[in-house]
């Protein structure tokens, strides 16, 4: 994948609205499209109809079902906006209709999926200020001078204390006795996607040497970077350091994953997928770990299986799947085929025999290693292997099964090879089929890169 447009979903947290976006938006470049999320209560948004961070989340889907346009997108979650982003990932990995492409996510000072530590005098003062109607411009001004590590711009402390002064008391009042907390780890589990966490040092409650404790286990790719001198409103205090995390992630994704037409987004997105194979897809899509520690062989094996796997199954320059990576998760998870020779040692012991094996002879050079995989295939005795030859030819069949069965199912390969069969769910459609069957041929709703449209009427007859 080249480093290509991301659309960024900004949930603000609370008291914000979608303005606290536009200081990171003047500082992402021309690949990032920034769209801020109002969650109920905020800006002009209205409440929602209950308090629970379920409410928040089926407010922040509908408006990111809304500006999707099929192409990846990653989640910018600030404080409160930070939990209801763990929400909606949770949705986005389980399949919820309408929705594709999340490859990431940047946190600010993220309210976690447990109950948020909150300070009880802190929390009764912020209650106190809705006792009686909405939001003084005084306590405004108070709740934004306690939640920044040093002044800020004159512009910027005047938009943010205006929009904590047009939040909803209603909203305030909810996050504050139901939202904040609301325990939600069960259905958030964890979130096995590229993550940042940043954090001032002065925040008090949801800073820096709080978060590991808090998100470590939920997002276990997570990184987490502290910001001397910064209090909790990281989007108005330090939108550049903002931009940059999301920058080094975006380029970090865009290296290690493969890019899914936008066309063939929005069909994964669609009625005709089933949640069941949308969720399936949506977990192959995500871009691999660059920090990954194999499971069932040893780094070397490891190395040694990326670079077979780098001539079994070539992959254009840019971004890649890590094809090894992902046959050790499944060797861990006791996947496979299903089936392997007689005799045969199990699947993990045969590849790490198999490839001790093969690392005594593997050479330097493109066209020697395909040299030596030719003889391996043909089951020829090679000098420096001790292993039967025909055993290690019966060892290589699994594993170039396995290497183009990790390719192929992953959603891009599938547009690539052209295959959309996965369209058959029929959550919410009366036909879920095909009508125009030949070669390149194709109905209006499949992507436009297999076909010409065949006429449904004359199809239909």
């Amino acid at each position: 994948m080249t480093a290509e447009r991301c659309t960024v979903f900004v949930l603000p947290g609370l008291g914000l609205d979608a303005r606290s976006a536009l200081p990171l938006q003047a500082e992402l470049d021309e690949r990032f499209r920034v769209v801020a999320v109002e969650l109920p209560g905020q800006g002009s948004a209205p409440d929602a109809s209950e308090g629970s961070v379920a409410a928040q989340v089926d407010a922040a889907l509908a408006m990111i079902r809304e500006a999707a346009d099929g192409g990846p997108w990653m989640l910018c979650g600030h404080s409160m906006g930070g939990k209801v982003a763990a929400a909606v990932a949770a949705r986005i990995r389980d399949g919820e209709p309408g929705i594709f492409g999340l490859l990431g996510t940047v946190l600010l000072a993220p309210s976690p999926p447990s109950p948020e530590p909150m300070p009880a005098e802190k929390r009764r003062q912020m209650l106190s200020w809705v006792a009686e109607d909405g939001i003084s411009e005084s306590d405004a001004q108070t709740f934004v001078d306690d939640n920044v590590g040093a002044v800020l711009p004159p512009e910027r402390q005047r938009e943010t204390v205006d929009a904590v002064a047009r939040m909803s008391p209603l909203a305030w009042r909810r996050w504050l006795e139901e939202g904040s907390v609301e325990d939600i780890t069960a259905s958030v589990g964890t979130l096995d996607l590229p993550c940042r966490v940043l954090a001032g040092v002065e925040d008090e409650a949801l800073g820096a040497d709080a978060q590991p404790d808090l998100l470590a286990d939920v997002y276990p790719r997570a990184r987490f970077i502290a910001l001397p001198g910064a209090g909790h409103l990281l989007l108005q205090e330090r939108p550049g350091e903002v931009a940059a995390a999301i920058t080094e992630l975006w380029e970090e994704i865009a290296e290690h994953s493969v890019r899914v037409p936008a066309e063939w987004g929005t069909l994964l997105a669609s009625p005709r997928v089933s949640a069941r194979v949308r969720s399936t897809l949506a977990r192959r899509a995500l871009p691999d770990d660059p920090a990954y520690r194999p499971r069932v062989l040893s780094s070397g094996q490891l190395e040694l299986l990326r670079a077979v796997a780098a001539r079994v199954v070539p992959q254009p320059p840019g971004g890649s799947i890590d094809l090894a990576a992902r046959v050790d998760a499944d060797l861990a998870a006791g996947g496979g085929d299903g089936w392997r020779p007689a005799g045969a040692l199990p699947d993990d012991e045969a590849y790490r025999a198999g490839l001790d094996q093969l690392a005594r002879v593997w050479p330097e050079g493109a066209e020697a290693r395909d040299g030596v995989l030719r003889e391996v295939i043909a089951g020829t005795a090679i000098p420096g292997i001790t292993a039967d030859a025909d055993d290690l030819r019966r060892w290589f069949e699994d594993v170039r099964v396995d290497l183009v069965r990790e390719w192929l199912c992953h959603p891009a390969s599938l547009a690539r090879v052209g295959y959309d069969g996965f369209a058959t769910g029929a959550e919410e459609v009366s036909f879920a089929g095909y009508l125009a069957l030949g070669a390149g041929l194709r109905d209006g709703w499949e992507p436009s890169d297999l076909g010409a449209v065949v006429d449904e009427t004359e199809g239909a007859a």
